[in-house]
């Protein structure tokens, strides 16, 4: 059976982790010490980032990260097709999201799409740019610039967008933070963990104050100054955050090449893909395939199963306005469109850094039987 989920970790790896979670338990330093330090050094180095803070969660990056904009009260920007954790977020501060539509090509909002939104939300103060699948959008910059110019505070959420690179800079390193993930399905795992990037000493010094129940005065005692939570990675998380990231390259790039092999099918084939061309690189946590036919998902899950082919998760199969838990959110479907049409029509197949030639020979196989 081939899965959307990979667990790349050798054998070696795994008796090196062994060891070390010894090590950890011996010493009793079992956060907040020297492999978090590491952990976070050699991210913001690969990231290019000054400075990265890791957080047990990408959830709990985003939050502190909007908390750093004050942004209580204010109106936040965040696509309809997105993970539950970033509109969450932005409520659990208790501002308002304002959800925008995303474009057939990239699954992603652009330049267009934020102008709209803007100009319908005069008084919006934020956005929250996911990069769906580790797609940046090819107009990326001139959203930057744009909210500079507007003065428009932006996060990326960039939980699936660990090494994704355009116009020679990385995905959390464009505006003022980036939050990644790092769940066991992401590009790189700690089992459960998080990190954000920045560029400002004094975000990252308050980051590990929020993280930590406020304390400013170092990780153990002393005085609460603000409101914080428990937000700490452990030793050994942070451990095996350092063994993913020296070889995060090496996956990416194995998942870039079942991507290489499947695009020239799929163009004779006829059916339309979110083509990362325009990037450095991309991270390809999700390849995302639109289909035409009139096959209910459900359908063709079924029929890619009974060829043994588990198709990965959408980006996403029900976008955020038909949650219940979002039922009161203030939208307009007109305003959504392309989410609204395309989300349950498009499939990711089961791309990993496991994934093998004639695993992708498979999937091909599949493809041409079931969505000619």
């Amino acid at each position: 059976m081939i899965k959307p989920f990979y667990l790349d970790l050798e054998k070696s790896e795994i008796k090196d982790i062994q060891e070390k979670l010894g090590e950890i338990l011996t010493s009793g330093q079992l956060i907040l010490g020297k492999y978090t330090e590491e952990f976070e050094e050699k991210f913001a180095k690969y990231i290019g980032s000054k400075y990265a803070v890791s957080m047990n969660s990408g959830t709990s990056a985003l939050e502190v990260l909007l908390r750093l904009k004050n942004a209580e009260g204010l109106k936040v920007a965040v696509p309809n097709n997105t993970n539950f954790a970033s509109v969450a977020a932005i409520m659990r501060v208790n501002a308002t999201p304002i959800l925008m539509d995303m474009t057939k090509e990239y699954f992603v909002p652009d330049l267009n799409i934020l102008k709209y939104t803007h100009k319908k939300n005069p008084d919006l103060s934020g956005v929250m740019w996911v990069h769906i699948g580790g797609i940046i959008s090819p107009d990326f910059d001139k959203v930057v610039e744009y909210c500079k110019k507007n003065k428009i505070f932006l996060i990326e959420d960039a939980a699936h967008a660990h090494g994704s690179q355009f116009k020679g800079i990385k995905a959390g390193n464009f505006a003022d933070g980036g939050a990644f993930s790092f769940f066991p399905t992401k590009v790189m795992t700690t089992m459960e963990g998080g990190m954000v990037t920045t560029n400002s000493k004094e975000d990252a010094d308050l980051i590990k104050s929020f993280r930590n129940q406020g304390k400013r005065d170092g990780n153990f005692g002393g005085m609460h100054y603000d409101l914080g939570n428990s937000w700490r990675l452990s030793e050994i998380a942070a451990y095996i955050g350092i063994v993913q990231l020296e070889k995060l390259d090496r996956m990416i790039a194995t998942r870039q090449s079942a991507v290489d092999k499947l695009m020239p099918v799929l163009d004779d084939m006829g059916l339309k893909y979110c083509d990362t061309s325009h990037m450095d690189n991309a991270s390809q946590y999700k390849f995302i395939v639109r289909y035409n036919n009139n096959e209910p998902l459900r359908k063709i899950k079924e029929n890619f199963i009974n060829d043994g082919i588990i198709l990965g998760g959408g980006v996403y199969e029900s976008p955020i306005h038909e949650h219940p838990v979002f039922k009161d959110l203030d939208f307009d479907l007109e305003d959504l469109k392309t989410s609204v049409d395309l989300c349950p029509k498009h499939i990711c197949p089961p791309i990993t850094s496991g994934t093998m030639a004639e695993d992708v020979d498979l999937i091909i196989d599949a493809f041409k039987k079931y969505l000619k």
